[in-house]
């Protein structure tokens, strides 16, 4: 055979081994991995909830029902997706709450209307998972600044090396989502990673 044709023929074959067929050969790689690391993702991003509800629910249940839902359902899908924290939650509509509350134990009631937000669900979690609920938080918040080193660490790159995570009440600040106009979306991102940093602390 001339080397000509050889040569032709060589290159024939390298555009068919570069070609669509094969190329897509190689991502396929991919998507089979990466299903199992969202898996992993979703397995340790385990914060679920539930809402009671009235067997006959009055018009004003109804709503208070739809707001929660709204709230909750967008705050524990910023929990789930940028932490790896679990907790079963139990959230009940209690018109005799003056705000909303949440425990330890995993309980969350919402009463007045204008906290039936993802602020105040982001901010109630945080108790359920232990801020201003566990003896962590005692230990380590109790002194009017928090003192785990994770935490700290974690505000100081998002504000500066001065900064620090004040504790009081039950409540931390920043980003403790404690009033309705301290919500934006980076606000809402740092409260629930300075969350996780105090459970790896020790919360």
């Amino acid at each position: 055979m001339p080397w000509r044709n050889k040569v032709v023929i060589a290159a024939l074959a390298a555009a068919v081994l570069a070609g669509p067929g094969i190329a897509q050969a190689a991502p396929q790689a991919a998507p089979q991995t990466a299903p199992a690391s969202q898996e992993q993702r979703a397995a340790a991003a385990s914060i679920t909830w539930t809402l009671e509800r009235a067997s006959n629910p009055t018009a004003d249940q109804r709503a208070a029902y739809d707001l929660i839902t709204a709230a909750m359902n967008a705050a524990v899908a910023r929990y789930n997706n940028l932490s790896d924290l679990g907790k079963t939650i139990t959230v009940r509509y209690d018109p005799g709450v003056p705000t909303a509350d949440g425990n330890i134990n995993g309980t969350i009631r919402f009463g007045n209307r204008s906290y039936m937000t993802q602020r105040t669900a982001l901010h109630e979690i945080a108790h359920t998972i232990g801020v201003g609920t566990s003896s962590g938080w005692s230990s380590l918040g109790g002194s009017g600044t928090w003192r785990g080193v994770q935490a700290t660490a974690l505000v100081q790159r998002f504000d500066g090396s001065g900064a620090k995570l004040s504790t009081g009440g039950g409540h931390f600040w920043p980003y403790g989502l404690n009033f309705e106009n301290e919500f934006s979306n980076t606000a809402a991102d740092r409260h629930v990673q300075i969350v996780a940093a105090m459970v790896r602390d020790g919360l």
